[in-house]
């Protein structure tokens, strides 16, 4: 079985602008930080208990955006001492990508002074890439090492991060690429040169981090997809002197919602408390290998439950108000 990727959530309107302040100091090189993603930071105490000091919005990106429509989020997350990572793809199923447009946009978000910005989102899909262009030297050429130099010339201290792909064994060229295959292109292509880390998403994990096989939906060939280590391994391999980004680390659990979507059957045994246990792991795994500049928990309180994006069944935060993860992730940053 391959993994289907997870939908990507898209943010309701931003709150209204805070007042900017200075954000927290950036921390020495080598250090290991944590974050959550979030739509609205409506619990930044909850964050901060868990060792987290950045926090992830993620804005979709259209032509003729002015780039001052994410001020507020950066200004938002700053005032709650939180630095700031937005990741700006584009609209879902575009057809075309108007690069100048795009690199245009990003460098004027540079200028609002954030601390990270992911360049694009799983562009090795048709869902967020045009089909038939889908291809990791279009990517650098087109976007990553433009949105690179344009970002660094107008604020070099903001970390570019290359875009994270969506964690599939499926290829077929046209509308969907292996991530394997795509981040070892981006590698022959010299992305290494034009990002400070490389985005890395890890959500279809339904055992402890330390396993290599039991997945409900591994078939027998132990897809590295669906495992935490074989994962890493793609992305550190592909990228030997790069850090690495975990924009997207989440594990699963319908506890307190219902059945899962049917492509997210694989989830529907991991209760919350291996959902909390799997994470406080997950990351300090990733604190011990030194090759990792940050890891985003997916997600801190999204409420979304659909029919075919359990969003919901990531967060931390569960329905009853609780949050088990929060003392496991609290004992791994300690």
């Amino acid at each position: 079985g391959q993994p289907v990727p997870p939908s990507e959530p898209t943010d309701p309107e931003s709150p209204p602008p805070a007042e900017p302040t200075s954000p927290p100091p950036p921390p020495p090189s080598g250090v290991f930080e944590l974050g959550g993603q979030t739509h609205t930071l409506a619990n930044p105490g909850l964050m901060a208990s868990t060792g987290m000091t950045w926090v992830k919005f993620q804005h979709k990106w259209a032509p003729g955006q002015d780039p001052s429509i994410v001020a507020s989020r950066i200004n938002q997350a700053h005032s709650a001492g939180f630095r700031v990572l937005l990741s700006i793809p584009g609209n879902l199923y575009p057809t075309s990508i108007d690069f100048g447009a795009y690199v245009d946009f990003l460098g004027g978000v540079a200028a609002l002074g954030p601390d990270a910005i992911e360049v694009w989102n799983e562009l090795n899909l048709d869902r967020e890439w045009p089909p038939g262009t889908i291809d990791p030297a279009s990517y650098v050429n087109n976007m990553l090492r433009p949105a690179y130099n344009r970002i660094k010339s107008v604020n070099p201290n903001v970390l570019v991060v290359g875009g994270a792909l969506a964690p599939t064994g499926v290829h077929n060229g046209f509308s969907v690429w292996s991530d394997d295959r795509y981040v070892q292109g981006m590698g022959a292509a010299g992305a290494a040169s034009y990002m400070d880390c490389m985005g890395v998403h890890h959500n279809a994990g339904a055992t402890s981090p330390s396993a290599f096989s039991g997945h409900p939906a591994d078939d027998g060939a132990g897809h590295y997809s669906w495992y935490f280590w074989p994962t890493y391994n793609v992305y550190a391999n592909a990228m030997p002197g790069e850090p690495l980004c975990y924009t997207e680390l989440g594990y699963l659990s319908p506890d307190g919602h219902g059945g899962l979507p049917p492509n997210f059957w694989w989830g529907g045994n991991t209760s919350v408390s291996e959902h909390a246990q799997w994470l406080g792991e997950a990351i300090s795994l990733l604190r011990g290998t030194g090759r990792v500049r940050m890891a985003i928990v997916f997600n801190v309180d999204f409420t979304f439950w659909g029919p075919t994006d359990p969003q919901a069944g990531y967060a931390i935060l569960r329905p009853d108000g609780s949050c088990p993860a929060c003392g496991a992730l609290a004992g791994a940053m300690q």
